[in-house]
């Protein structure tokens, strides 16, 4: 029985982690704009009512299937590392690894300028149009989600004695706001309304608006603003100690929104489009060409040969992530050979009978692997810093380090047009609130790290590995389906279940969406400290117990995540007859999908 219904409609359909972006998409849609302006509004309204979750100077993979061209293309909204980013920088500071939190993670701002370059190259609306629904919730107040008000509480020691900024923004009178009480954000509807009023004193047609807001924000007073704060004011962070950070404005200056071609796969008849090996998206093609080779439809679905199976593909290709991907523009990916039919049958034969215990990376064109170090939750070894956070540095400041706090965005229009994003990042427990902003910085920056060599290694102008990836299917070359979640490492786990529900287990979008989830944790964490548990299945609770058995049978550690508790899957898509539907997960506190 379904929590809710798949709905559907003819005009467009709008699919967010918050019911107040996803109604904002649909006012787009409404006013003559297309998929692309839904997404855009949609986004930047999370970034005002999801501020644990994501914000303006965070990070975004997009992936845009334009009708006009029938091409798909990848907007790259991870900003990269500082020019002064190098190991030895870090290593100087006394650091093994990139703390996750504070000022040295900071990256280039992604956010902003990947939603801006979706618009302008495929939308029909003026930074104006798209920004006035965050405008009027910054301005006028939204009602705060219970995990923001958790989040926000547990967070005010640290807000009220040592970053203040964001005690001005999150707190009142000293205390943290109450699930569901209005709260507002002065400083940031101040910011986007600056954008927009350089953007409109611009002047010209659409494009040259746009891209004054764009050079406002890395030219103008937002890239001034963070260059003062970020190298000049030395905060506390996971470390422990107070460092100022490594981003400046020329690094702001000299970065601007790419677009890329995306990664394809196929898989029983659908072409499958991620985002390039600076993301983890190509492990979900890898799983993909690992499970081809196995009849999964004839598996009970959620069954513990389906469980294994999948978890099994999981490890190979996830350890496959942590020894090759990296910036393709820094380092030498072996991409063509790791998502190869002859490299997929050879390390296909690696899964057997019993739980994998060990991380298994291959050796495309015989390279040997270059493995960064990992650590098992509780062990004594790993970096310095990390030992100190055990040994009497406050609680607070552990809670400090981000865990993979995500939103998502998909929308399809009747026009054929179809987009999905995950903006992350430029959270409120990532950084402070920088100063007349609004909004902090983000720390994609932890998740390099400090090993020469390594394809993941941190260096000048280099992107950091992101867990961020989004997902985009085509059907007999037409648009058929753009969906992804929050979840940090789990995204390209979770995901790819509901992928596998629909594709050989026929289920509908929203029953796939509600399919009992699971995960392997024995895939190291991308977030600082880098941990995994060796032969990890995390289930939700209600996996029958026969199902929990035979799966420790075979040597997995099985751990119960509460019911329901496993991913947040947005997805939009078309059907045959050129209806448009939406779903969404009800998990957590649920996403939201709008079709009409």
């Amino acid at each position: 029985m379904l929590s809710r219904p798949e709905l559907r409609g003819t005009r467009g359909a709008v699919a967010v982690t918050h019911w107040l972006a996803a109604a904002a998409g649909m006012d787009m849609l409404s006013q003559g704009g297309n998929a692309f302006d839904a997404a855009v509004a949609a986004a930047f309204v999370t970034q005002v009512v999801e501020p644990h979750l994501n914000g303006p100077a965070g990070d975004v993979p997009i992936l845009a299937y334009d009708a006009r061209t029938a091409r798909v293309d990848v907007v790259c909204g991870q900003g990269p590392m500082p020019r002064a980013a190098t190991v030895d920088a870090f290593r100087d500071r006394g650091l093994d690894a990139i703390p996750g939190s504070g000022l040295l993670a900071a990256c280039v701002p992604g956010a902003f300028g990947a939603w801006m370059r979706l618009l302008r190259d495929h939308g029909r609306m003026t930074p104006a149009q798209v920004l006035a629904p965050a405008i009027g919730y910054a301005e006028k107040g939204y009602p705060v989600l219970p995990k923001a008000a958790e989040m926000i509480d547990v967070l005010a020691p640290l807000f009220r004695e040592e970053w203040t900024e964001s005690g001005r923004a999150y707190l009142r009178d000293g205390r943290a706001p109450a699930a569901g009480t209005r709260l507002d954000n002065p400083d940031l509807a101040r910011t986007f309304r600056l954008l927009v009023e350089e953007s409109e004193a611009a002047g010209g047609d659409r494009e040259r608006r746009i891209d004054a807001a764009v050079t406002a924000f890395h030219e103008g007073f937002v890239a001034e603003a963070i260059d003062k704060f970020a190298t000049g004011t030395p905060m506390l962070d996971a470390t422990g100690q107070h460092n100022a950070g490594l981003l400046t404005g020329e690094d702001m200056a000299s970065w601007r929104a790419t677009v890329e071609r995306p990664v394809v796969g196929e898989y029983r008849g659908h072409t499958v489009h991620k985002c390039g090996p600076w993301s983890q998206g190509p492990v979900f093609l890898q799983q993909l060409a690992l499970l081809e080779g196995f009849e999964l439809s004839g598996m009970r679905p959620g069954g513990a040969d389906h469980l294994h199976t999948v978890v099994e593909c999981a490890k190979l290709a996830f350890a496959d992530r942590e020894a090759w991907y990296g910036d393709p523009d820094h380092t030498d990916v072996p991409l063509e050979a790791l998502l190869g039919a002859e490299y997929a049958d050879g390390r296909r034969a690696l899964v057997g009978e019993r739980a994998a215990m060990e991380l298994r990376p291959g050796s495309p064109h015989g390279r040997v692997p270059v493995m960064p170090p990992v650590s098992e939750p509780g062990a004594a070894e790993g970096p310095e810093w990390m030992r100190q956070l055990g040994d009497g540095i406050p609680a607070i400041v552990r809670l400090t380090q981000a865990k993979g706090d995500t939103c998502c965005v998909s929308a399809t229009d009747s026009e054929g047009n179809m987009v999905v994003a995950t903006p992350s990042g430029g959270w409120l427990k990532s950084s402070p609130v920088v100063p007349g902003l609004g909004f902090p910085l983000g720390t994609r920056g932890q998740m390099a790290n400090l090993v020469p060599g390594h394809p993941n290694a941190v260096a000048p102008g280099k992107r950091p590995r992101t867990t961020l990836s989004p997902t985009l299917v085509l059907r007999d070359g037409e648009p058929y389906m753009a969906f992804g979640t929050p979840g940090g490492d789990q995204q390209d786990q979770w995901t790819l279940n509901f992928f596998l529900r629909h594709v050989d287990f026929r289920a509908g979008a929203q029953e796939a969406v509600e399919a009992p989830a699971f995960h392997t944790d024995a895939v190291p964490s991308s977030f600082t400290p880098h941990v995994a548990t060796p032969g990890s299945v995390v289930v939700e609770k209600g996996c029958p117990d026969e199902v929990v058995e035979e799966l420790r049978r075979r040597g997995h550690v099985v751990r119960i995540a509460p019911a329901h508790s496993l991913g947040k899957v947005c997805a939009t898509g078309r059907t045959g007859d050129g209806l448009v539907f939406g779903a969404a997960s009800p998990r957590g506190e649920q996403a939201y999908a709008v079709a009409r």
